[in-house]
């Protein structure tokens, strides 16, 4: 093997220049201008009532309702701010009242941080909570802030007290908007999987319509759950929604059209197009003329099919109420879910190993500035708990991309607390440091501190007023807390390095095994909600471990040279579900039905391949040639027998 050249080995490595590419997004304008309102108009109050540390107060709790406000819909765009919002104004009201205290605030707030990491785990909303929860905490326990004991949570609730109104001021102009906007994509996504029918393309339209789809429904149906009975324009684009789905399987048969048939005529799309954009008008009425070409066989048949159900759909004024429920299942109800949260709250040992490990981060930080004289010590514990914060991310990626985000935002920071004098300037230089945080947070962690790092610090000064003396301790205490999270966070535990993504990735492909059989061993038309519940179900499914195996591209080796490894496995599997899919459309439009034998042999090598990938034991090539022939090449399941094949074969490479 060729050695490396000076410049391959000075060449950062892969996993790190992964994880600072910045993510392809558009710039929310909407957010940007809410974000600097927020934070600058409270500033503008407090020094215009000589009391600029009231208004850095409420510009804290505005900055912690912007970076929470990622929702669509407005209802739940008032349950996103609202609730964390209470969690960080009981966090500044446990950390003001052990102020000061010594250990016992080393004691109270490694208990929060356990307390926080639990709750973490429940969901998203409860991820923010939480992190406000000991975010404040921390803040409350390091800086001294205004008494009496309750001005500084009424302060931090009057921050998202006014994100909330101006994020609340368009809705009685936009009611319903965002969720006409959101079902619209769903259709676009769709007219661009058929679009990239037929080419290389078509892969990642596939997966992009997935998350969208994902996307839709949660949207649809988190509103639904909070309330009672239903409302005819959320029923009408559940119905919508649901309508799509088959226009999704004829995509997937439209990928098998033979070569000699030629591509997928662009009405198809063209189509789909027009029906988006009248969801997203509200339009109903006759259904206009689709103008779509003759079937040419099962393929275009389950698509023309599909396409003219969606545009009844679309148009109709009042559908069908049973056709608004979920192809995933109805939603449990609120007290269900209360119940199943505190179970995995109290009961998962995911969710002990979490609060554990953030605990211990966080006792280690505050028993190390207590015993060590570090000036503003309470920024290593913020950093820690930046870092540690729980979305699942990865640790490592995170401490490095925390430690270079920080360090860019210093810059940043430098001029500000250099030259820019105290008082009115610091309104204009916070408005446009706000404008940054949504517009950098959407392209990654890092480059999201780097634009938190400045607005803080101009707070952090407002409440001390250290000036720029703040600086180098801020880089200081960052890489003291990123080497605490790498320490306490990643080193001490082998399930850093070991993550489970085998395991994930065997589950997904047994679970694939189990749709072939489900889609192939009942008769057409039978238990079709229940294929398509469990067909959604997997495709979620393997948008996670897809998700997972991204993050674990960016640890280091032996994890992300794993990762690596196994990735076209990946691809693989989604490949398989696709072909299945498709497969059956074909079936059910004339195609010929698979036999027992067929169904048994595909299912068998796919219950092989999930073996060999939990057990870690590579196929041999032997063992992969011998099922090449398994199947004739003419067979009703020749062309998902290929993908199955062709999984092993790329399985069948040790991992490292």
């Amino acid at each position: 093997m060729a050695r490396p050249t000076g410049a391959a080995r000075l060449a950062p490595p892969t996993w790190l220049t992964e994880s600072l590419r910045p993510r392809s997004a558009p710039i929310p304008w909407a957010a940007v201008a809410r974000a600097s309102v927020a934070l600058a108009a409270p500033l503008a109050v407090g020094t215009a009532a000589g009391r600029p540390g009231y208004g850095a107060l409420v510009s804290m709790g505005a900055l912690s309702a912007v970076i929470g406000d990622t929702a669509d819909a407005y209802r739940m765009r008032v349950f996103n701010i609202a609730v964390p919002q209470l969690f960080g104004a009981l966090g500044v009201l446990l950390g003001t009242l052990v102020h000061g205290s010594g250990w016992t605030a080393v004691v109270v707030l490694t208990l929060v941080a356990l307390v926080s990491g639990m709750i973490s785990s429940i969901g998203a909303v409860a991820s923010v909570s939480g992190l406000l929860l000991l975010l404040n905490a921390v803040v409350g326990a390091g800086l001294p802030l205004p008494s009496p004991w309750w001005l500084p949570p009424g302060l931090l609730l009057l921050g998202g007290l006014v994100v909330l109104v101006l994020t609340l001021l368009a809705w009685p102009l936009r009611q319903g908007v965002p969720e006409r906007t959101v079902v619209a994509g769903t259709y676009r996504a769709v007219a661009d999987l058929l679009e990239a029918t037929g080419t290389p393309g078509y892969d990642e339209r596939r997966r992009e319509l997935t998350q969208s789809l994902n996307h839709s429904y949660d949207l649809l149906l988190a509103r639904r759950t909070r309330r009672h009975g239903h409302s005819p324009a959320l029923a009408r684009l559940l119905a919508q929604l649901n309508a799509v789905i088959p226009v999704v399987e004829g995509a997937s048969a439209a990928q098998l059209l033979p070569p000699e048939l030629g591509p997928l005529s662009p009405a198809y799309p063209a189509a789909v197009r027009a029906l988006a954009t009248a969801v997203e008008q509200g339009r109903s009425g006759p259904v206009p003329r689709l103008g779509l070409p003759g079937p040419v066989g099962p393929s275009t048949r389950a698509l023309e099919e599909a396409i003219g159900h969606a545009a009844v759909v679309v148009h109709e004024v009042a559908p069908d109420p049973y056709a608004a429920d979920d192809r995933l299942g109805r939603p449990a109800g609120l007290e269900v879910r209360a119940r199943r949260a505190a179970r995995a709250l109290l009961l998962s040992g995911a969710s002990w190993r979490y609060g554990l490990r953030l605990a211990l981060c966080v006792g280690l930080a505050q028993v190390l500035v207590s015993v060590l004289a570090v000036p503003r010590s309470y920024w290593v514990t913020l950093t820690v708990v930046f870092v540690m914060k729980p979305d699942f991310g990865s640790v490592f990626s995170r401490a490095v991309l925390r430690a270079l985000g920080t360090a860019v935002g210093l810059l940043i920071a430098v001029p500000v607390l250099a030259a820019v004098p105290r008082g009115w300037w610091d309104v204009p230089v916070m408005a446009v440091l706000a404008m940054l945080i949504p517009a950098m947070s959407a392209k990654g962690f890092a480059f999201q501190t780097a634009a938190i790092t400045p607005v803080i610090l101009l707070l952090s000064d407002l409440l001390n007023h250290q000036g720029f003396q703040l600086v180098l301790p801020r880089l200081y205490d960052s890489l003291i807390g990123c080497a605490i999270s790498l320490l306490g966070g990643y080193l001490l535990w082998p399930e850093s390095w070991h993550a489970r993504i085998g395991d994930r990735l065997a589950e997904a492909v047994q679970d694939t095994a189990s749709y072939v059989s489900l889609a192939f061993t009942t008769g057409p038309g039978r238990d079709e909600p229940a294929r398509a519940r469990y067909r959604r179900r997997l495709y979620r499914d393997l948008s996670a471990v897809r998700s997972e195996f991204q993050r674990a591209l960016t640890e280091p080796p032996p994890l992300g040279a794993r990762a690596e490894a196994w990735w076209p496995v990946v691809i693989a599997v989604e490949r398989i579900v696709d072909t299945t899919t498709a497969t059956r459309v074909r079936i059910e439009h004339g195609a010929p039905v698979p036999t027992v034998a067929e169904v048994g042999a595909v299912t068998r090598e796919l219950a092989d391949l999930a073996e060999a990938l939990r057990t870690g034991r590579p196929l041999s090539a032997a063992e992969v040639e011998a099922h090449r022939d398994v199947l004739a090449p003419d067979c009703a399941l020749a062309r998902l027998h290929h993908e199955v094949h062709a999984a092993r074969s790329v399985a069948a490479a040790p991992a490292p």
